[in-house]
């Protein structure tokens, strides 16, 4: 045991206990919601990067935090899991994710690095056994270190797309021994900066067959997980090749993969592409790759990622409305994505973020059960395309010509009115559950 959580006990369901009490007034894990436990919907996990990893810095200032395993040594990474696990075991989280430079410190060549990960994955895989939390997904950091400054896959090196294929190589092996449940490819610098200097098509011909690499890998070795792909617009490069889902889908379209990836889908770049989280919830689900998702927020005042923990729940409650229309999560979870404020020195203010993050979530969830019991949303929407369900507006779509649709508008009087589409009142009405 380490001291870093020295005098804080674990967090349990206590809706009634004193304000200054750190409980979960919301979060009741084995709450029966929709006919499954509230864990079981909810599938929490927590990211190993901002947890753990990050240092406090931002764009215009560097390290505010101080903590005890910060340092690039095994014995200090050993430190971090131990502390990580028993984060884990005060907030009852199920699961937690990594990139492979988390959790490892970086070495003088690529053997030397594999081996520190290989180490340290076994190392976190006894953790695991011991205490029952489990991985939800796996990835590689292919974004920090200066060799990815021109991307990974779509990097102009062919030694950086061949360095950056065998680190996926590995975290994926190390995601399979852990049993984790998805592996997760975030092009971090899969974009550019200018066209001056780039060539745009052979750029996603090598970010194809890298996806196509990793599909083929994943079967080879028996991976039952789903391959998911992190869409993210602008940030940090200018024009990103993974800008939103309807673009990552043609991309898969494109290469034959839509069959094979499916999303996880972050808040924050979703805010970022100009749209709303719902909004690319539901473009998943409409396109069949609906996988995961990376709970957090923006400051909507900044003009960039600033990975908060959530705080709004009918924001949330919109969310887990789709992901509960989409038929919920099956591999994928709730990923907190999510790290302090810089000034958040201290280690009660790392539990205290989760713990309201969590509450946050139930509360969504289960004013999204509701409104989904209540039907309200889903039977005004049937009414405003009641329309469509006449067999002569069914036999246009199915397969009438322009021609037969204008004999029809000429012949049969057609003289359409306008009809209200009730923003407010279906906003009134998602304001009754929120």
């Amino acid at each position: 045991m380490t001291d870093f959580f020295a005098g804080i006990s674990p967090v349990t369901y206590a809706p009634d206990a004193p304000v200054d009490q750190l409980v979960y007034r919301h979060y009741n894990a084995d709450e029966m919601v929709m006919g499954k436990r509230m864990e079981d919907h909810l599938r929490f996990a927590v990211a190993w990067w901002h947890s753990f990893a990050w240092p406090g810095g931002d764009p215009f200032g560097g390290q505010t935090f101080e903590r005890p395993w910060f340092g690039d040594t095994m014995d200090l990474a050993r430190l971090k899991a131990d502390v990580a696990f028993e984060m884990f075991a005060l907030l009852g989280q199920p699961y937690f994710c990594w990139h492979d430079a988390d959790i490892r410190p970086e070495d003088d060549s690529f053997a030397a690095s594999k081996r520190n990960f290989e180490e340290i994955i076994d190392y976190i895989g006894t953790k695991m056994e011991a205490q029952g939390t489990k991985l939800l997904w796996g990835t590689a950091n292919l974004f920090s270190h200066r060799r990815f400054m021109s991307g990974a896959a779509t990097n102009p090196d062919p030694e950086v797309f061949a360095w950056s294929a065998a680190t996926v190589k590995n975290c994926m092996d190390a995601t399979h021994k852990l049993k984790g449940e998805n592996y997760v490819l975030w092009g971090g610098r899969e974009g550019y900066e200018t066209l001056l200097n780039t060539d745009l098509k052979r750029e996603r011909a090598q970010a194809g067959r890298f996806l196509q690499m990793a599909v083929e890998y994943k079967h080879k070795i028996g991976f039952k997980g789903a391959i998911l792909i992190e869409p993210k617009p602008q940030e940090p490069t200018k024009h990103q090749y993974d800008y939103d889902v309807c673009t990552v889908y043609g991309f898969l379209k494109e290469f034959g993969l839509e069959n094979e990836v499916q999303m996880n889908i972050e808040q924050g770049h979703a805010i970022l592409a100009g749209h709303s989280f719902e909004h690319e919830l539901a473009m998943a689900s409409a396109l069949g790759i609906f996988g995961s998702i990376d709970m957090n927020r923006n400051d909507y005042q900044s003009g960039w990622d600033t990975d908060q923990f959530p705080n709004n729940v009918p924001e949330v409650a919109l969310a887990y409305y789709e992901v509960l229309k989409a038929g919920g999560f099956s591999t994928g979870g709730t990923n907190f994505d999510a790290k302090l404020r810089r000034q958040s020195l201290d280690p009660l203010d790392l539990i205290a973020a989760h713990v309201g993050a969590m509450d946050i979530c139930a509360r969504g969830l289960k004013a999204a059960a509701a409104m989904i019991a209540d039907g309200g949303l889903e039977a005004a929407r049937d009414a405003r395309y009641i329309g469509w369900d006449d067999p002569r507006a069914r036999d246009w779509l199915a397969d009438g010509t322009l021609e037969q649709i204008e004999t029809a508008v000429c012949e049969g009087g057609i003289d359409p009115e306008p009809r209200s589409g009730q923003q407010e009142i279906l906003e009134n009405y998602i304001n009754r559950f929120v």
